[in-house]
């Protein structure tokens, strides 16, 4: 296969990005760039609400392993309880407001989490991965 050399000036946060990518995986820089080109850039976290962009971002620099590790991640049965308690006591009206605090930062905490799963999951398979129907 013949081969070309292209010069192109890209934006700091995409090349950034490019280079997290290669840095996790330990690929070169010049394979991640191809497989953009073949497959299009990595999965845009920005269209998210801003409290959870850093975040997502974060996950550009781990690891595969690391990765799969919060793809196939569960809430653990104690947590889903208490969240389903607070929904219950919201619901018929019940909540302290200390409690109150506790539903809010469970949930931001739970749309963080499920974010993450699927940012984690997309980027696996961006990275060439094959994903089971169901993590």
């Amino acid at each position: 296969m013949s081969t070309a050399t292209v010069t192109l000036e890209i934006p700091e946060q995409l090349y950034q990005r490019l280079v997290n990518t290669a840095q996790a995986t330990q690929r070169p820089l010049a394979e991640i760039l191809l497989r953009s080109l073949q497959v299009g850039s990595p999965p845009a976290w920005d269209d998210v609400p801003d409290e959870f962009q850093a975040e997502l971002a974060a996950l550009d620099k781990l690891d595969d392993n690391t990765l799969w590790e919060i793809a196939r991640g569960q809430k653990t049965v104690a947590e889903m309880k208490r969240y389903d308690l607070l929904l219950a006591k919201n619901q018929n009206g019940s909540l302290t407001a200390a409690e109150k605090w506790e539903l809010l930062d469970l949930r931001k905490k739970a749309d963080l989490y499920m974010l993450s799963k699927a940012q984690a999951a997309v980027l696996l398979r961006w990275r060439g991965h094959k994903l089971p129907s169901k993590i």
